[in-house]
């Protein structure tokens, strides 16, 4: 059997390489919508007569909330001291986790394509590259389900703590009388939001794929039941 480089296109017009090539492309726009991202929103506090104030609510990844301070120490707002005041919540450990599972479906999917593209007369001659292939797309499922969906519930978390409920429940100085807190300007969170749909539908492509490999694996079976047949029965008609 020759284990050199034949390069071809023909994997990538079949599902199994079509299907890597769709998970290589989500799992760059995963880590890539999330990573760096800035967020910002204008708090408008209406003192209810006097001069009005406006805060700015920024946050940024990995979205450690608790750590992003929306008012300084001694900050004078309505004609009131204001103590330095964080908001509320941390969606780290659920972000992280999800751009750490896309960076690693990244290089998966880059060295699966590089298989398929240079040695697939090796990869259909052995058991071990279908059962290997078969085995790792079935752990990324079930990674891309679990951070997916922690995911969704941190995002949901971020947007809970900046929205004008969730300014007002952490700026005491909300809950006064006559005076009233608004979020007026929201940042977009459409790249968020893309991340969490793009992710979905990687999964998608991973349970496809996940599929194909299994059938590749049932063909195998086959194949191989068959020889052992063939050799049971050669094996008797020598007797």
């Amino acid at each position: 059997m020759q284990t050199g480089f034949r390069f071809s296109l023909t994997p990538v017009k079949e599902p199994l390489g079509f299907v890597k090539v769709v998970e290589w492309l989500t799992a760059v726009l995963a880590f890539g919508t999330c990573g760096g991202y800035t967020g910002r929103n204008v708090v408008s506090i209406f003192c209810g007569g006097s001069s009005n104030d406006t805060l700015s609510a920024i946050f940024t990844y990995p979205f450690r909330l608790n750590q992003e301070l929306l008012v300084e120490s001694n900050t004078t707002l309505c004609n009131r001291t204001v103590p330095a005041t964080h908001l509320v919540g941390d969606s780290s450990s659920s972000v992280e986790f999800f751009v750490a599972v896309a960076i690693l479906a990244f290089l998966y999917s880059m060295v699966a394509l590089l298989v398929y593209l240079g040695y697939m007369h090796v990869y259909r001659d052995s058991d071990f590259g279908p059962m290997f292939d078969f085995v790792l797309t079935a752990v990324f499922a079930f990674l891309w389900l679990v951070c997916s969906s922690a995911w969704a519930r941190g995002l949901q978390t971020v947007k809970d703590a900046t929205s004008a409920a969730g300014i007002e429940s952490t700026l005491a100085l909300c809950t006064d009388r006559n005076v009233r807190c608004e979020v007026t300007d929201y940042a977009s969170m459409r790249s968020l939001n893309i991340s969490v749909v793009r992710n979905y539908t990687n999964q998608s492509s991973v349970f496809f794929s996940l599929l194909f490999c299994s059938t590749r694996l049932h063909l195998f079976d086959q194949k191989y039941s068959k020889i052992m047949k063939y050799y049971y029965n050669l094996k008797l008609f020598s007797i």
